[in-house]
């Protein structure tokens, strides 16, 4: 299915993430981005000058246009509640992100459609009233069966028997863990923030964070080693950018963090006293 109906190429279920050389080797403390041709190319660019915005005099759908593609990649949470009558449901969130690891926290945005239009969303208030949810990353192999689930069904259809994808008990809470999804988190709700227009007092968005009470991750997706990580070749999780655009893992680099006691001198000589 092509929804813009253009001609692209086919999807290669053959590539895998792979780690390359980080951008700049030869970078060194203190130096000006334009040092490299580059860096030159890219502030080239500001000759076109800049478009200031102010979120407050702009249309709520311009707004959201404008952050969601510039704010990316974005992951996705994809997120099954279950009511209080029992009525289950599963959606892809991609205002999402871990909040902390001490205690193990994550968040997810659910926004609320205007006044008198739309409720606040299934999600929000079945965790709100049950306290449970899981979170199931989400990978290439079953992209489409994912994003079916952020279709607007009506109230009381489920979502689960049109992805075809397939329920798991979970060992913590009420709703079902995604048994497809080689990463999936129990939580319990932990709190919800309403988030309000400082303007109006208009309830637009709520937001949940959740505590992670347990991890389900495939023994196959986990890089060698005594140490228990995942390995983004492996797992092939997607993102989020603009539009219905979503993006794959390509390529990394890794980029040691510096210490100060062991970079003070080639920092000092490089820049001076600070």
């Amino acid at each position: 299915m092509n929804p813009a109906n253009v001609e692209t190429p086919p999807f290669d279920n053959k590539y895998l993430f792979r780690h390359t050389s980080q951008p700049n080797p030869q970078w060194t403390y203190g130096q000006p981005i334009d040092a490299t041709a580059e860096g030159r190319k890219w502030m080239k660019g500001e000759e076109a000058g800049w478009e200031v915005i102010y979120p407050a005099e702009e249309e709520r759908i311009n707004m959201y246009a404008l952050m969601i593609s510039g704010i990316i990649p974005r992951p996705i949470a994809f997120v099954s509640t279950i009511s209080e009558n029992g009525a289950e449901n599963i959606a892809p969130f991609s205002w999402f992100n871990m909040v902390t690891h001490n205690p193990p926290l994550v968040s997810i945005s659910c926004s609320v459609g205007p006044v008198g239009i739309l409720r606040e969303k299934d999600t929000a208030h079945n965790i709100k009233t049950t306290g449970g949810f899981t979170v199931n990353m989400i990978s290439e192999p079953w992209i489409e069966a994912a994003n079916v689930c952020g279709i607007d069904a009506p109230e009381g259809i489920s979502e689960w028997p049109i992805s075809g994808l397939t329920k798991v008990d979970s060992l913590h809470v009420k709703p079902a863990r995604v048994k497809e999804s080689a990463f999936s988190m129990e939580c319990e709700l932990f709190q919800a923030v309403e988030i309000s227009r400082p303007d109006t007092g208009e309830h637009t968005t709520t937001l949940v964070l959740g505590l992670v009470k347990c991890i389900h991750v495939r023994n196959d997706v986990l890089a060698p080693g005594p140490k228990r990580t995942v390995d983004p070749a492996l797992l092939r999780t997607v993102a989020r950018m603009g539009d219905i655009t979503y993006s794959r893992i390509g390529e990394g680099f890794r980029l040691k963090r510096p210490v100060w006691v062991e970079e003070e001198a080639a920092i000092k000589d490089a820049v001076g006293d600070l």
